[in-house]
Order: C-alpha cells, then structure tokens, then sequence
C-alpha cells in the first residue's frame, strides 16, 4: 500500500485528502498521534516552503484525531477552534504529532506540532474538538 492508496484508513476513517497528499499515519492511541508527510513541491508556496494550509490541514487531523484515540466507540471530530504559530519554514519530511491537553465527554482540548527531520519545531497549533458518532448531523 503506497501513501497516495485511496484505500488508507486513518485510524479507522476513510480521508480521500489526505490520502491525495500522501499523509502516513503511524499512530493514535491513549490521547496521542503522530502523522508523516513528505513536502513536494506541488505543496510549496511562492517561498519554496510548505503552503501554511498544508501545515494546517496535517495540524487539524493531528489534534482531531488523538481527541478521537480514547473513545471506546467509532467517533468523528469536529473542529470547534483552531490557532497555528508557524515558527520556522516546514521543508523536507515532517512530522506531526497531537495530544490531548484535557479530555471531556465531548469537547477535547488538545495541541499539535510540526517537527522537521532535525527534530525542530517548525509550527505549533492548539484547538478545540467536538467528538460525534460517525454519521450523526
């Protein structure tokens, strides 16, 4: 199974975008996860650094899936409120790991950071997540 395989779950969900960007999940579990991204340069901006919404988006999933990774039952997240710091440029393979800063019945508050291949922080981002049964309106 290649990154871009439209058949990649991410921690139990189908996510066709970050399938289309190529977003390797390694791990959610016990209000953690960590994710993995390559930039290309179709992800760059006119800086030759990843795109700021590249970096939000991966911050997003991160987030919304450790809020996700202690629930007993299928759930889905929705982002409530999100703030990102971009600290340095995002270039090469990255990662991105979240947590769960504290955990309720149904609103998480939880943090994500961007790491380069040197370890260094290249964003951060902290946001607000409502967790749903999958398929309720």
């Amino acid at each position: 199974m290649t990154s871009t395989d439209k058949s990649i779950e991410y921690f139990g969900l189908k996510i066709p975008f970050l399938a289309h960007l190529g977003v390797v999940p390694e791990y959610a579990k016990d209000g953690k996860s960590r994710i993995r991204l390559e930039i290309r340069p179709e992800y760059e901006n006119s800086f030759g650094i990843a795109h700021g919404g590249v970096i939000m988006t991966l911050l997003d999933f991160a987030m919304g899936a450790a809020a996700r990774s202690t629930a007993d039952v299928p759930l889905g997240a929705m982002t409530i409120g999100m703030t990102v710091s971009f600290l340095r440029p995002s270039i090469g393979k990255i990662a991105v790991e979240g947590s769960i800063l504290k955990p309720g019945k149904t609103i998480n508050y939880c943090e994500a950071i961007v790491l380069n291949e040197s370890g260094e922080l290249t964003a951060k981002s902290s946001g607000t997540f409502m967790l749903r049964k999958l398929n309720a309106p």
